[in-house]
């Protein structure tokens, strides 16, 4: 018999399955109610359920209720801080069967290489690691990047198993102004997936985005913006990440209506954030917990998920479909007892034994001589632009303060929360260095700097003393790139990521608790921010909330001096 001939013999129990699933009550994403019977699986697909079934396994499922696998429908591995094999031991067991993910950051660093290197990892991860090809290499003209990627290059990484599309279109005006080398890479997918990345754009120019292609989109941050990118047909993806915290935000738009076209993401999201609140299990006990129907919640965390897409083999707990299943203790809660994958068990067992890949990117971290004389803030004017945080958000403030020039210099003002910021170009392209002030970590000593920095990845600190700052940096190319926080002239605390400067070769549970001391490190140079690294990572953005499309298709925004 033929594989599909066994699976209707299974189905129809003239042979036994490989495992049956017996004592629990599925949820139905379309229905919403629970059924009972066995829940026959052979290999990795589900063969039958509401039946009494035999198996060479059992797995007693009793008082449990059992609802599809859960899909992150846009993440960056990168930003976990772990390889892609740490990445899954890390969240595969909070339910998280399949994620799909855009290799964007280590793009940026090394180019085709880090997407070659997710795609050869996505091959032996235990959940559906899906590799979506970055589109944005760099992100905009006012990036200073360690690679670019042309829409040729894309197409010769096309056809990889762990393919669906084109990841995030980053560069919206881009698309707007029909940039050649950006229309290039549309009509390579037109016709396929295309991912979106749109904040704050509306009206026409929202139309014209949508027009292109685009069927997704994750930047929305308030209710209403979601509402006009549903109406204009775009996949809204509610996101949750270690920074940018919009779930609260979308929760109300979220209803039996609108699951069928909303589904949830993290973006990005560390260790350390999972192991305290867990990962789209957070989310969905989040929502419900705020009042979103159950019903709603499960669908876009799979179903809804599935079909924006194109995954048309998971998402429901039904026959033929992928056998990704987490059993429940409780729905609201979605305390989780087992995960199954593929079809199979997730326990520790299953994660060991697999080859790591060989790391990609080492010694990335090339700077150019860096002493405290490089963190000083030269300028004619004794009034400076601050970047201004808003925690929970990558979107920033623009502010204006008068800040009094010292012997050529406009200082740090710890009593007025100005910090200095610099970003150091590290990919030996250029050697520029860019400062300026930011507002809003409420820092009183030290320094703390990162190669973590979206979307270029040059290294970025922020501090109040500039040899402690000299010091951070330095220290970040004798380890490779990571996280560095100093004080009075020693570093005391750091986290080496010597993949790319972005991921570190340490197991995930070695990276969380080195993420508990640098932030105990940062608070004690008073700093107030819950997620200081992450959110110093999103401060080098090259686009602010003020924007201005011009002509050329750029994106015209008032900012302080930084660059690169």
């Amino acid at each position: 018999m033929t594989d599909l001939d066994i699976r209707i013999a299974a189905a129809r129990g003239e042979i036994p399955a490989d495992l049956v699933l017996r004592g629990g009550r599925v949820y139905d994403l379309v229905t919403g109610t629970l059924s009972e019977g066995d829940v026959a699986i052979l290999g990795d697909r589900i063969v039958g359920v509401e039946a009494d079934y035999e198996a060479h396994e059992v797995i007693d499922v009793s008082g449990l209720i059992l609802v599809p696998g859960f899909i992150d429908t846009h993440l960056h591995v990168e930003s976990s801080l772990v390889t892609p094999h740490e990445f899954d031991r890390c969240v595969t067991p909070h339910g998280v069967t399949t994620a799909i993910c855009d290799p964007h950051e280590m793009a940026n660093v090394i180019g085709a290489e880090g997407i070659r290197y997710f795609q050869k990892a996505s091959e032996t991860t235990v959940m559906d690691l899906r590799v979506q090809l970055s589109s944005c290499v760099p992100s905009t003209h006012m990036e200073t990047s360690g690679a670019t990627l042309e829409a040729d290059d894309l197409e010769a990484l096309r056809g990889h198993p762990s393919g669906i599309g084109l990841a995030e279109m980053m560069n919206y005006p881009g698309v707007i102004h029909r940039d050649p080398g950006i229309m290039a890479k549309l009509r390579a997918f037109e016709g396929g997936h295309v991912d979106g990345h749109c904040p704050l754009l509306s009206g026409r120019d929202l139309n014209a985005y949508a027009a292109a292609g685009i069927r997704t989109e994750h930047e929305a941050t308030s209710a209403g913006e979601a509402a006009e990118k549903l109406r204009k047909g775009l996949r809204v993806l509610i996101r949750e990440g270690s920074v940018s915290k919009d779930l609260l935000a979308l929760q109300p738009l979220l209803t039996e209506r609108t699951a069928a076209y909303m589904c949830l993401c993290t973006d990005d999201r560390n260790p350390l954030d999972i192991a305290e609140e867990g990962h789209l299990d957070h989310m969905i006990r989040t929502l419900i917990a705020h009042g979103t129907p159950t019903l709603a919640a499960y669908r876009a965390a799979s179903l809804s998920a599935a079909e924006a897409f194109g995954l048309k083999d998971r998402g429901l707990v039904a026959p033929g479909y992928r056998a990704d299943i987490v059993a429940l203790r409780d729905l609201e809660t979605c305390d989780i007892a087992h995960v199954i994958c593929g079809g199979q068990l997730v326990e520790g067992a299953l994660f060991e034994g697999r080859s790591e890949l060989p790391p990609v990117g080492r010694g990335s971290v090339t700077l150019p001589q860096i002493d405290a004389a490089t963190f000083r803030h030269a300028t004619n004017a004794e009034t400076a632009h601050v970047i201004g945080i808003r925690e929970g958000q990558i979107l920033t403030d623009h502010l204006v303060e008068d800040v009094a020039i010292t012997d050529g210099d406009q200082r740090p003002d710890p009593a007025r929360d100005l910090v200095r910021i610099a970003v150091i170009e590290r990919h030996g392209r250029n050697g520029n260095v860019a400062t300026g002030f930011v507002r809003g970590f409420g820092m009183t000593d030290g320094a703390i700097a990162a190669t973590v920095c979206h979307d270029h990845h040059n290294l970025v600190a922020v501090g109040i003393d500039y040899d402690d700052l000299a010091l951070a940096a330095n220290r970040l190319a004798e380890i490779e790139g990571g996280f560095v926080v100093t004080q009075g002239g020693r570093v005391v605390a750091e986290l080496a990521l010597p993949v790319a400067g972005l991921m570190s070769l340490e197991r995930f549970e070695t990276v969380r608790d080195r993420l508990r001391d640098l932030r105990a490190a940062a608070k004690d140079l008073g700093v107030t921010l819950h997620e200081p690294f992450l959110q110093l990572a999103f401060l080098a953005l090259p686009v602010i909330p003020a924007l201005k499309i011009t002509d050329r298709g750029m994106v015209d925004v008032e900012r302080f001096e930084i660059l690169e």
